[in-house]
């Protein structure tokens, strides 16, 4: 299986197609200006919270994102300026968006993405940062040469747990098993990935973890976990819950920017 596709991709060589050419185009296409995005930016998976946040008029659009496949909305959090961009579902799409995000000025890219649950230790709803991830998906190997596993940045991890801790939903840091294909999600893999430790399963997070170990990026994911295969109704906690959830992980990406300025 070496002569694969997906493991033919040398990671050291460049791109002929760049997000910054994309850009590039469509900033002349819509006669936009070069404008910078937040340096906080969030993926959000499910896109109901960044509705709720553009209804109440919290968020509203960032007119200047120059992006042909989504829309941005821009809000403060404690004075700070946040990004987001909602309906980024699985690793392509996440790391598509990504791309352009950091080409466009973004230092820290969140993602808010849910989750199902592998270990029955594991309470449902809670919420796992994601430290590591397995690697069943394709989009990390267009990045990084295979491995099993791919960590996440350890330090911004470790900022978003703690808080995190502060709310109501139960918080746990660790490993992932990332998916391109939530309906193959048989028992056996379950039972697999669950021997291995993982938490839970999620779209994106290996994906990320590989764009920013080869761009040098730092990103953040938290994994909302809602549902089980025993238990297929979803369930995410109190409600407005995910909207403090998003507050916490942005502080903690403004902590860790505000750390990297006093160690220079």
């Amino acid at each position: 299986m070496n002569d694969h596709p997906l493991f033919q991709h040398p990671a050291h060589e460049q791109s002929a197609f760049t997000a910054a050419s994309l850009l590039a185009a469509v900033k002349v296409e819509r006669a936009l200006p070069s404008v910078r995005v937040p340096d906080v930016c969030v993926l959000e998976f499910d896109g109901d919270l960044t509705d709720r946040l553009r209804r109440s008029g919290v968020a509203v659009d960032h007119e200047t994102w120059a992006c042909f496949h989504t829309q941005m909305s821009r809000m403060e959090i404690d004075g700070m300026p946040v990004g987001i961009v909602a309906r980024t579902i699985g690793g392509p799409y996440a790391v598509l968006i990504a791309e352009q995000l950091v080409a466009s000025g973004a230092r820290v890219v969140l993602a808010l993405t849910s989750a199902g649950r592998i270990s029955e230790s594991l309470p449902i709803p809670s919420l796992v940062v994601v430290d590591e991830a397995i690697r069943d998906e394709g989009t990390s190997l267009h990045y990084v040469p295979p491995s099993p596993t791919i960590r996440g940045d350890d330090a911004l991890a470790h900022l978003i747990a703690d808080e995190l801790a502060s709310l109501a939903l139960p918080v746990v840091r660790g490993l992932v098993w990332t998916t391109d294909a939530p309906y193959r999600e048989t028992r056996e893999r379950i039972a697999a990935h669950a021997s291995r430790g993982a938490l839970a399963v999620e779209m994106q997070a290996a994906s990320l973890f590989g764009f920013a170990a080869a761009r040098g990026a730092r990103v953040g994911v938290v994994a909302h976990v809602t549902n089980a295969i025993d238990n297929e109704a979803f369930e995410k906690g109190p409600a407005d819950e995910d909207e403090r959830i998003l507050f916490a992980m942005c502080r903690a990406a403004y902590r860790s920017l505000d750390s990297a300025r006093t160690t220079r």
